[in-house]
């Protein structure tokens, strides 16, 4: 028997999924992180030597794991690619390697085949999409100093705006800022301007506010409610170069990330919006995972060797 697995290279995780040659699971399981942009090579290769033991483990030996892909952030710099192949394969694992952007293997999980839309909204934010005639186009994901707009960082961004804009008067009073200053514990205006610049602060804890937005809206803020507007307008504009780009405008697209799975406001505006400029699209939830996809996108490279 032959195995496949693959591995959804997040932030702070890696999630690992093992399929047998009928694309059954047969263990999934998490392990560290894997993202050079947060992680040192040391910490790369200690996690990376633990996942190849444990699948090693459930596949009866690693030679008995066929094929293996990883979905990562990053890989557009052809370093990170070489980086983890070195480590994989000093981990020991002999087979079919095959690394990708974590958005292609979660465009996979959604719809469990290559073919299709997805829009992730997490604490960034990008949209793919493939076609039946094998094209593909994405929108975004060009990070959070020139893009991610409609992530969880962007509406981060946007909260501790509102609070200094109307600490000064450009909008009117919020309740957003008391909650920003529950959140971090602060109490003023100028402890805002010192969490936002301290430069050790990163894009994380700045989209970790982003939870805030829903009670906000809850009670009816005005400038709360605005954020979502935008936030869902924003994200509209991630779909629709892909949809035209490709003629998917009666197709399907999976809705992912916190933003857009958590936000309820979010994701009723963003769906209006998307009704109003295409009333045949479909949303779904993904049906599976980011590392299911990975498994899958693993399990058919291997099928499709002699």
């Amino acid at each position: 028997m032959k195995y496949a697995a693959g591995l959804d290279g997040g932030g702070t995780k890696t999630a690992v999924t093992i399929v047998d040659e009928t694309g059954r699971a047969v263990k999934t399981f998490a392990s560290g992180a894997i993202n050079y942009n947060g992680q040192d090579e040391e910490s790369v290769g200690a996690s990376l030597r633990e996942m190849m033991e444990t699948i090693g483990a459930a596949c009866g030996g690693l030679e008995n794991c066929g094929e293996l892909c990883v979905g990562a952030a990053g890989v557009s710099n052809p370093s990170v690619v070489g980086r983890l192949t070195g480590q994989i394969r000093g981990a020991g694992y002999p087979g079919g390697l095959h690394i990708t952007g974590d958005h292609e293997t979660a465009l996979y999980g959604a719809h469990q085949k290559n073919c299709g839309m997805i829009l992730i909204a997490g604490t960034g934010s990008i949209g793919l999409g493939k076609n039946e005639a094998g094209q593909s186009h994405r929108t975004g994901g060009f990070g959070h100093l020139i893009d991610d707009e409609g992530s969880g960082y962007a509406i981060g961004r946007d909260l501790l705006a509102a609070v200094v804009q109307a600490h000064d008067g450009r909008i009117p009073d919020t309740i957003i800022k008391e909650l920003v200053y529950g959140q971090l514990g602060i109490g003023s205006v100028q402890d805002v301007v010192g969490f936002v610049y301290d430069k050790n602060r990163n894009k994380k804890e700045i989209a970790a506010l982003a939870p805030i937005l829903s009670e906000a809206c809850a009670a009816g803020d005005e400038a709360a409610l605005d954020i979502a507007d935008n936030c869902a307008s924003s994200l509209l504009k991630l779909v629709i170069p892909v949809a035209e780009t490709l003629s998917l405008q009666e197709g399907s697209l999976a809705m992912a990330g916190s933003v857009l799975l958590k936000n309820g406001f979010v994701r009723t505006k963003f769906q209006e919006k998307l009704r109003a400029r295409y009333p045949k699209m479909e949303c779904i939830t993904p049906k599976s995972d980011a590392s299911t996809g990975a498994a899958l996108m693993a399990l058919e490279r291997m099928r499709s060797k002699p």
